[in-house]
């Protein structure tokens, strides 16, 4: 009887949140073009900027040239984003000039830092998550070969020709395996973290980890390369001016043609948000635009974008309102890589109350006493890809499965090899405007009023 009423009360908080969320998103859809209205900033399409990898234009979203922030003022975040420079401590493997560069320019690449051992066990579990991927797909008749004979760079692309969008599975994965959780919680990694954070703080694992397998261009058209964006814009404002510190770590050599990441050095030191467009293909990718970052941020585009080749062992170090992207992948195999993230104990995450932070080393533990060993328990094996999509009103399902469809990403007869990814920023970024090179528009009335891509518009001509 308790668990009937159990199940009673969900569905009616899941009411009562999909009725908050939609007010919320239509009471930002009306604010929105009053917003952008009050921009001083007469902007137009800049053909001068580099725009590989740039979906939207400023006629799809323009440019507002204020921040998106809602809780603090331009001033107190500028002061906040100073404030988070510590002194510097010679506790792991950054430099004083590394430590220093993080601060001024909101990245630092740290050479040979993760041992070679780890990675490799790291690689060992991605292994198995593509031997798995390949045993269900074909299983499920959506493949003939298995590929058992391609390397580890190759397989998943050979799959990727047999079956589309299968690399988003492996992205989807929200488990985490054993190797990545012994990369994530390594001394080598967690005292850098310490170097930034503070080491007499406790140190936290932010739940948004990700497994990022870039597939060759020709095969994702596009759909594998994440747009310009500060990371900020998949979390909650509570948690906008707070440090968190990401490690990109690459799972082989990576360099321009491969996709490696560029970011907009000093793009940090507004500490504000910038207004981004959502969303991006089935995979709802956020972007904010060059001429927003300029406006807003006040970058230069032609003279901050830094690319950043990281070899396989090295990190990239990043804060979480460094703008940043991923370049498209023409190398022949897979890109992959890891994105795992670290913030102080006893801050808002940002990840809209769906699941906790999980702690990896205690404040009162010496960075040098520290061992690597962190108790995952069922927080590892907890999916937030569930959590995120049960944080979406109905209309936003609807429309997410109305996307997936027209992109070939919804299965009828499988469910579960369903493609698309969304969550919970979908509320922060209204209106929606979906672009995938075929393109939904939605009116401030919530209404779709037509395509923006060129294949649909010439099918509708």
């Amino acid at each position: 009887m308790k668990h009937d009423d159990d199940d009673v009360m969900e569905k009616n908080l899941k009411k009562i949140r999909n009725f908050l969320m939609n007010k919320l998103s239509l009471l930002r859809l009306r604010l929105l073009p009053a917003r952008r209205a009050l921009s001083t900033a007469s902007v137009s399409y800049r053909t001068d900027l580099d725009r590989e990898g740039v979906f939207f234009t400023v006629e799809d979203f323009p440019v507002t040239g204020q921040p998106a922030n809602e809780r603090n003022d331009p001033s107190t975040l500028k002061s906040t984003v100073e404030k988070w420079r510590n002194n510097f401590s010679p506790i792991g493997a950054l430099t004083k000039e590394q430590h220093k560069q993080f601060f001024d320019k909101g990245w630092v690449i740290v050479h040979d830092v993760v041992p070679t051992s780890v990675l490799d066990a790291a690689v060992e579990s991605v292994e198995s998550l593509v031997d798995d991927l390949a045993e269900r797909l074909h299983s499920l008749d959506k493949i003939a070969d298995k590929h058992e004979t391609e390397s580890f760079h190759t397989r998943l692309a050979a799959l990727e020709r047999d079956c589309p969008h299968a690399s988003v599975l492996l992205h989807k994965n929200g488990i985490l395996p054993k190797g990545i959780q012994d990369t994530w919680s390594h001394p080598s990694l967690v005292s850098m973290a310490c170097q930034l954070l503070g080491d007499d703080v406790d140190i936290c694992g932010h739940p948004v980890w990700n497994l990022r397998c870039k597939t060759p261009e020709d095969l994702s058209s596009g759909q594998a390369t994440v747009p310009w964006h500060q990371d900020n814009a998949y979390l909650d404002e509570e948690c906008w001016d707070r440090l968190q510190v990401t490690a990109w770590v690459p799972l082989l050599d990576t360099n321009v043609r491969n996709g490696c990441m560029q970011v907009v050095e000093k793009g940090h030191t507004s500490g504000v948000t910038a207004n981004h467009a959502c969303c991006v293909g089935g995979t709802w990718y956020t972007e904010v635009l060059p001429e927003e970052l300029e406006a807003t941020l006040g970058c230069d585009m032609k003279e901050q974008i830094v690319a950043c080749e990281v070899p396989y062992g090295s990190v990239l170090l990043l804060n979480n309102l460094i703008p940043h992207r991923s370049l498209p992948n023409y190398s022949n195999g897979v890109r992959w890589s890891l994105d795992l993230r670290w913030q102080r104990g006893g801050e808002p995450n940002g990840f809209h109350g769906l699941k906790d932070s999980k702690m990896m080393k205690a404040g009162s533990c010496p960075v040098e006493e520290y061992d690597g060993v962190v108790d995952w328990g069922d927080w590892a094996n907890e999916d937030r890809n569930v959590a995120q999509k049960d944080a979406l009103t109905d209309v936003q399902l609807k429309e997410i499965e109305d996307v997936g469809r027209q992109e070939g990403r919804v299965d009828e007869k499988h469910p579960e090899l369903d493609t698309t990814i969304a969550g919970p920023w979908m509320n922060r970024w209204s209106p929606i405007v979906h672009h995938n090179r075929h393109t939904e528009v939605m009116d401030p009335d919530g209404n779709l009023v037509g395509w923006g891509g060129g294949f649909y518009k010439e099918q509708e001509q």
